[in-house]
């Protein structure tokens, strides 16, 4: 049986140059989400990752048990924005002000249905862990979601995440402009580095904004 790799069958949408930005078209596609807000370093996003995983793992081995197409979960992936664009300049102090949409991408044939038995089986495995990394209450807020980006500009950004200012900066005061164009969407990264088992230096980064024309 073959095993769907977004990766390697979607390259273009996880890859690119350092100091390059890129326009491409991205189409719809399909994630598990979930929603918050805060610093990205701290329990409540640390939390929600565990749950957006543990849905998503269980999605996965339920369609293999069942014989569908297997696919491999892809790297974390999340949309950011806040009430004032201002907390995210370096020391604003802001962070805990930031709201997100953390995804991890799926098949197109995943449902609402196969999500909620997915959670109901995360759910009973968290129950007997005696330190589970997230509760029911957030399990709970891990729900299907499809998007398409449309019209996008895209880099690849390798370093520390908080030394993204500079190529953000970049992108909004000169490359976007330059282009005739507008940002019209959420900024979006894809995380291709674990930063548990990478050095900061060397982590690898998709940095996406959508666009659109400046007049229109």
């Amino acid at each position: 049986m073959t095993k769907i790799d977004f990766r390697k069958i979607d390259k273009p949408f996880y890859s690119g140059k350092v100091g390059r930005w890129d326009r491409l078209a991205v189409p719809e596609m399909s994630f598990l989400a979930i929603d918050g807000r805060g610093d990205p370093g701290g329990p409540a996003f640390a939390a929600a990752i565990a749950a957006l995983y543990a849905v998503a793992y269980k999605v996965k081995f339920a369609r293999k048990a069942a014989g569908t197409e297997d696919f491999t979960v892809g790297p974390l992936e999340a949309l950011w924005w806040a009430e004032d664009m201002a907390d995210f300049q370096p020391g604003s102090g802001g962070r805990e002000r930031w709201q997100w949409r953390a995804v991890l991408r799926m098949p197109g044939d995943i449902g609402p249905d196969a999500v909620e038995a997915a959670r109901a089986v995360a759910a009973k495995a968290l129950a007997k862990k005696p330190a589970p990394a997230c509760d029911a209450a957030t399990l709970a807020r891990v729900a299907p979601l499809r998007f398409a980006e449309g019209d996008c500009l895209q880099t690849l950004h390798v370093g520390s995440y908080l030394d993204e200012a500079p190529v953000l900066a970049r992108l909004h005061g000169e490359v976007i402009p330059g282009l005739g164009l507008r940002p019209a969407g959420l900024h979006h990264e894809i995380y291709l580095s674990d930063p548990r088992r990478t050095a900061p230096e060397k982590l690898r980064t998709i940095l996406r904004q959508p666009v659109a024309p400046a007049e229109g």
